[in-house]
């Protein structure tokens, strides 16, 4: 039974007050979601089945709980013995438990159809819970693949890695039901130009010692971390074990960073004072080994944008249906309706981005492992860059409601620059698109057939993507990397959604970002279908 709050003050009455959505399961609520899994050849079941778990109240209120309690750090204990851990509020342990029991981090990799798929579905869906527990997990599930490098370190550490289980344990690999991978490759002078790295490493007795501090390192109380460091070779990749057989690896942690946002999460400066490491693949190759997991990341920072404007419209919506203003509500306002209509194609354009990518990641051929580089770095760019304004928008649309924290928008609106940050902010991304589509001849291939296959249906299309190529029958120079990789976003999304068939959203994005037929703010658009798109959120 649930009693009410009063609404009957002392001095008012409480009326044209929106309550708290109810807690809703992510899969079912979401028709637009279940179209893109179909046709990406997820697996419905699996999703479904997260859509349910991740959806309830008791694990919103976890997340929150993890965001309003951050974690905290203890160098040592009482005697001064370093401990270097992270403590975690219980919420925390309670949606890591969650993601890693829904397969976040191990459909991908069971060997059945769909697994990519599948698993940016579930990054979507959790990223309108909790988004800062999404990174270890995203770290977890994107390592796999790296360690293929040596098959060796591959059999002790992938089935951790790849269960269903969650174990923050504080002991070696071998001891625990399961592991979570992290990261740790940035330094202060180098940032994204990784081979600026100063961190070194000596060979001992058929492992390696590792001398450096690393200025970025999320999730720091993961069981290993793949990380570079330079031998007399070169540049080489590493996975140091977070503990060993003999105790702690002394891998120092510095502080934790004061964020923006992503709170719930640790992320942290590190020092290695001689930490015991494995090498993972041959020396001075450390970025193309490395790279593997910076691939399967991109997937994720791709699909968490959608799922964070999808929850932020979630929540205009729900206000705008039940407030009114100057005798009408304020869903029946045109000016509103435009709104949202336009802040729902963001939305739209950015899942239809994400899960071409995903559908690309489960293919086996040369050529979707070549359209899968290339479409993620565009979905990545675009759908990052359009974030913060629909959150913005969809913040504004809830008045003052909007800016408290009571409403989960402020948090949303702190998440919306991560994704673009991570992993390559968007000038990295965009020289990144250029070197590939220079160096790869197939992926410039697999995405001229992806955007001419919708030809043919919309005249406006047609013409756009031709003068695309008119403007840009080459490369272009790298000032204008920017304003290229964002029309080959915006043609490449408007492919998806002409073939996915739904004409009022085809229409709408052709006509206000193929097309152009609009002004610059959110809203400034006329003629789309309201009512179909709205009807979608």
């Amino acid at each position: 039974m649930t009693v009410e709050p009063r609404s009957t003050l002392a001095t008012h009455e409480v009326e044209n007050q929106p309550g708290a959505p109810a807690a809703r399961d992510l899969w079912a609520s979401d028709a637009t979601l279940r179209d893109h899994v179909l046709a990406a050849g997820g697996r419905e079941d699996a999703a479904a089945t997260a859509g349910a778990s991740f959806g309830t109240e008791a694990l919103r209120a976890a997340g929150e709980a993890a965001r309003a309690n951050p974690p905290e750090l203890k160098l040592f204990d009482r005697a001064g013995r370093r401990l270097d851990e992270v403590h975690f509020h219980p919420g925390y342990h309670e949606v890591m438990q969650a993601g890693m029991a829904a397969g976040y981090a191990a459909l991908a990799w069971d060997g059945a159809p769909g697994g990519h798929a599948t698993h940016a579905a579930m990054v979507y869906m959790l990223s309108q819970v909790e988004p800062g527990i999404c990174c270890p997990l995203t770290m977890t599930y994107a390592a796999v693949p790296a360690l293929a490098a040596d098959p060796a370190l591959e059999a002790v550490w992938a089935p951790k890695l790849t269960g269903t289980d969650y174990d923050p344990s504080i002991a070696p690999v071998g001891r625990k039901r399961a592991a979570t991978m992290g990261m740790a490759m940035t330094e202060k002078q180098g940032g994204s130009d990784v081979r600026a790295n100063t961190t070194r490493a000596e060979p001992s007795g058929g492992m390696w010692r590792l001398t450096g501090h690393k200025w970025f390192c999320s999730a720091p109380m993961s069981d290993g971390f793949l990380t570079l460091a330079y031998t007399e070779a070169g540049l080489t990749c590493f996975l140091v074990p977070r503990w060993t057989d003999e105790g702690r690896n002394p891998i120092q942690i510095q502080r934790l960073k004061e964020k923006l946002g992503n709170r719930a999460n640790a992320s942290s400066e590190i020092e290695y004072h001689g930490a015991l490491a494995h090498k993972l693949g041959e020396d001075g190759r450390g970025v193309a080994t490395i790279i593997e997991m910076v691939h399967h990341t991109r997937l994720d920072t791709a699909m968490a944008p959608a799922g964070l404007m999808r929850a932020a419209l979630v929540e205009a919506k729900h206000w705008v249906e039940g407030r009114s203003a100057f005798q009408k509500r304020l869903i029946d306002q045109p000016l509103m309706r435009s709104v949202l209509a336009d802040l729902a194609l963001e939305w739209e354009g950015a899942l239809a981005l994400g899960m071409r990518a995903a559908r690309a990641f489960d293919g086996d051929a040369p050529e979707d492992r070549a359209f899968a580089r290339i479409s993620v770095a565009l979905a990545k760019f675009l759908s990052n860059k359009r974030c913060g304004p629909v959150i913005l928008e969809a913040m504004e649309c809830l008045g003052g409601m909007g800016y408290v924290e009571e409403t989960p928008m402020p948090m949303l609106y702190r998440e919306a620059p991560l994704n673009s940050i991570w992993e390559g902010s968007g000038n990295v991304i965009c020289l990144d698109i250029l070197r590939t589509l220079a160096r790869e001849p197939m992926a410039g291939a697999a995405l001229r057939a992806e955007l001419e296959a919708a030809t043919g249906a919309d005249r406006r299309y047609d013409a756009a993507l031709a003068a695309h190529f008119d403007r840009w029958p080459a490369l272009p120079e790298e000032g204008e990397a920017r304003w290229f990789a964002e029309r080959l976003a915006v043609l490449l999304a408007a492919s998806v959604l002409l073939r996915a068939g739904n004409a009022a959203v085809s229409d709408g994005w052709i006509a206000t970002k193929v097309d152009g037929a609009r002004g610059m703010v959110p809203g400034a658009v006329s003629g789309l279908d309201t009512a179909a798109l709205i009807a979608r959120i």
